[in-house]
């Protein structure tokens, strides 16, 4: 991936690409920011199209430290969610890039490292997610993630149109959300994975 380089990005400028091409584009106009990581085509230049992002964030909720790695709710340092991971539809497919996205997933995890290493911070361990009506992670898998199964079930409130609205009303009804995907990598060997690995 020669012709590639990556560079850290602002919020707004994965906004570009993340709101016009990420599968949850719909619900992504609030998306969390961390250390965003930019794929560029020939370098990096102002001019150039974003042809891919990769966002890493904390992790999404406490619970998520205990449940995954049996840690305290407070102990959140160098735990991060892969939340958005977005590549323009030009490169993918028939006539795209073969590997790319897993090169890139790669590459921002490398760069994610060096850049804790350099703020004096480590990296313990990353959680991804893949949305089961979307996709099964096959990237996560092709840069060795662990696969850890699927979230459990739970479901939304709903309004009269069927869209999900704050819990708590019951007059519409609810429907199911889609279970994720839960991948995991792990770098601090003082923590154990809890979830159950899976095949």
């Amino acid at each position: 991936m020669k012709d590639f380089t990556i560079s850290r990005v602002s919020k707004s400028e994965a906004a570009t690409l993340v709101l016009k091409h990420h599968y949850l584009k719909d619900i992504s106009k609030g998306f969390r920011s961390g250390y965003n990581y930019g794929l560029w085509r020939d370098g990096f230049s102002l001019c150039q199209r974003l042809d891919g992002v990769c966002i890493f964030t904390g992790l999404p909720v406490p619970e998520v430290a205990v449940g995954a790695f049996g840690l305290e709710r407070d102990d959140q340092e160098g735990l991060f969610e892969l939340s958005r991971l977005c590549i323009h539809p030009d490169l993918q497919g028939e006539g795209g890039e073969h590997n790319l996205a897993s090169w890139f997933v790669s590459r921002a995890i490398r760069r994610l490292k060096a850049d804790l290493h350099s703020e004096g911070k480590r990296l313990r361990a990353i959680i991804s997610y893949a949305d089961s009506g979307f996709h099964t992670g096959t990237i996560y898998r092709a840069c060795n993630f662990t696969y850890c199964g699927l979230t459990a079930k739970k479901y939304d409130y709903v309004d009269e149109d069927g869209r999900p609205v704050s819990r708590g009303s019951t007059e519409y009804g609810r429907k199911w959300r889609n279970q994720k995907h839960r991948f995991v990598m792990v770098f601090d060997r003082s923590i154990e994975l809890k979830w159950s690995i899976q095949k």
